[in-house]
């Protein structure tokens, strides 16, 4: 209740105005925020997952876990990253799932805010071993839109799903655009 009020506060005072379309029923999924090019993609993306009733979980690097602001990161949901070990990450996540655990996992890709040429395949393989749909959730600084778009479910066809991905994002532009990329996967065979 407290969350929904302060991202109703938070919309109100914005010059962004949020989408949000349904998530699905099961109470679990993947949340894709892309691009990824500015801190304030963390910001809409947790007002926006706040808006839409749910308490989501995201994944940040270990750095931002030590400190002061360490338990106000983890307060929000967060999953600290050791990214000299981002393989753990996978099978701990599936695990959980497995588990009977139910969230919302929040995930950018792209890993950085920086432009890099290939996402991250991690929340692909999250996906296809759990069984979790993907939300695709995106930043649009042309529209100033910002919301949760469709929700697919990935057949492990891997140029086929990025292809459906690489068309919702096709006319996506983050917060600094020329940080964009494209949707694409290192180990995505070309067609």
């Amino acid at each position: 209740m407290i969350r929904r009020g302060l991202a109703s506060a938070f919309w109100a005072l914005s010059r962004w105005t949020p989408h949000v379309r349904p998530l699905p029923a099961e109470g679990a999924g993947l949340l894709i925020g892309a691009p990824h090019t500015s801190n304030w993609d963390f910001v809409l993306m947790l007002a926006i997952t706040w808006k839409a009733g749910v308490s989501a979980k995201f994944l940040g690097k270990d750095s931002l876990f030590r400190g002061p602001f360490a338990p106000v990161f983890r307060a929000l949901g967060g999953i600290p990253v050791d990214r000299a070990n981002p393989h753990g990450l996978v099978r701990d996540l599936v695990a959980r799932v497995a588990a009977g655990e139910q969230f919302y996992l929040v995930v950018t890709p792209e890993g950085t805010r920086a432009k890099t040429q290939f996402w991250k395949s991690g929340f692909y393989h999250i996906a296809q071993e759990t069984g979790l749909p993907v939300t695709l959730g995106f930043v649009d600084r042309a529209s100033m839109t910002t919301g949760l778009g469709p929700t697919i479910r990935l057949t492990g066809d891997k140029p086929a799903d990025m292809d459906l991905i690489r068309a919702f994002y096709a006319d996506k532009h983050g917060v600094r655009p020329e940080l964009a990329g494209e949707p694409r996967l290192r180990d995505e065979r070309r067609r």
